[in-house]
């Protein structure tokens, strides 16, 4: 056994047998977490010399994700397995999920070990009666059902269906700004809206009342409720029904237009409402999260550099008549615009000075422009 378990040691390529399923591996990957099973000798004990392998009696769908893991130093989290088989299979292998989850499926795992920690802490507690524990039951599958499209059929059809009516809101909003020939006895052009006004009041009532069930639901549901309220995707659907509310309380007229056109704008944030729905979108979300820091900071280098060029620019064109840099605020718009390279024309330079200036300008901002893409594509590539 010992020049079995030698020849073992010396080979560097390792199989595991885990459920009946077998990986083959590069036996390097697991010396750099030797705090785990993997890691240390213990797995020895595991090793069956007349295969050659590592027996595991565990689950090898998620022991994909360890394996994984060992390998690129990321864990992910499959949102279609139990929070407690996750953790089950981590803590055999001593990995702490916590504090290796990936940014990309934290928040789900958070929220689904929250849920399960809820619902074993009130029936531990003996909040305990039958009626409660069988509440904590219904809003546990209820929150499954709303944020988890892959927990069962009945998830798949509300996933389905909130998405059919985020797309039928968005359309409409759309289309009803289109101009329509009018054919009711005069040959007049109309928006959509106010052409089909009733259509488009139906297709508006419907999705927002389905959107007031969803959050009523969600919130009834929510693991957490007051770290629900919070959370932007919450504060998106508030914001993408709440308007409809106030304009029903407002009488409509013409001195109360511009609050009308206001509420209006807001209908715009349902296509945020995709992004629960879209990993893509969630991970961009992530990215910017994480870069957030870096932004700010080259934000506020940004601004101050379109302040002195705006100064620089004032005082090189002051005393020409025909000049628009009027004050250093008016000075503002040229800056950027030239920064961006988008050149409107509206403003220019009359002096030479003041030409040098802008070309300055143009080539600051081919370095200042660029740094932020750098940050955002080196935080996506880590988070992805």
């Amino acid at each position: 056994p010992a020049m079995k378990m030698q020849f073992v040691r010396r080979d560097h390529r390792v199989k595991i047998n885990v459920g009946g399923t077998l990986f083959v591996t590069s036996r390097k990957i697991f010396d750099r977490f030797p705090d785990s099973l993997l890691g240390s000798d213990e797995k020895d004990y595991f090793y069956n010399a007349e295969t050659d392998e590592y027996v595991f009696d565990r689950d090898p769908d998620i022991f994909r994700y360890i394996l994984t893991y060992y390998r690129t130093g990321h864990l992910h989290y499959p949102e279609n397995e139990s929070v407690k088989d996750y953790d089950n299979e981590l803590i055999f292998f001593r990995l702490m999920a916590e504090d290796i989850v990936g940014a990309c499926c934290r928040e789900t795992y958070m929220e689904k070990k929250e849920a399960l920690e809820q619902i074993e802490s009130e029936v531990a507690t003996g909040t305990g009666s039958k009626e409660a524990s069988t509440l904590s039951t219904v809003r546990a599958r209820l929150w499954s059902i709303l944020d988890d499209p892959l927990s069962g059929i009945v998830a798949q059809v509300a996933f389905y269906v909130t998405g059919s009516m985020i797309v039928a809101s968005i359309v409409a909003n759309v289309v009803e700004t289109i101009w329509c020939r009018n054919f009711g006895g005069q040959d007049e052009w109309l928006r959509c809206g106010d052409r089909y006004r009733i259509t488009f009041s139906v297709v508006e009532i419907t999705c927002v009342t389905y959107f007031t069930i969803e959050y009523s639901l969600r919130l009834f549901a929510a693991p957490n409720r007051r770290e629900y309220v919070k959370s932007p995707l919450s504060v998106i659907d508030l914001v993408s029904i709440v308007p409809f509310y106030i304009a029903l309380c407002i009488p409509e007229n013409k001195e109360l237009n511009g609050v009308f056109v206001t509420l209006r704008v807001f209908r715009v944030f349902r296509i945020f409402k995709l992004s629960r729905s879209s990993s893509g979108m969630q991970m961009l979300g992530q990215t910017l999260k994480a870069c957030m820091r870096d932004l700010g900071f080259l934000l506020f280098a940004l601004a101050m550099t379109v302040v002195i060029f705006a100064t620089m620019m004032y005082y090189c064109e002051r005393g020409r008549p025909e000049s628009n840099f009027t004050s250093i605020p008016a000075g503002f718009w040229y800056i950027i615009v030239t920064m961006t390279t988008l050149g409107y024309g509206d403003m220019v330079p009359n002096t030479i000075v003041g030409m040098l200036v802008t070309a300055f300008c143009c080539l600051s901002s081919v370095v200042l422009l660029t740094l932020p893409v750098t940050v955002i594509v080196s935080n996506f590539n880590a988070i992805y």
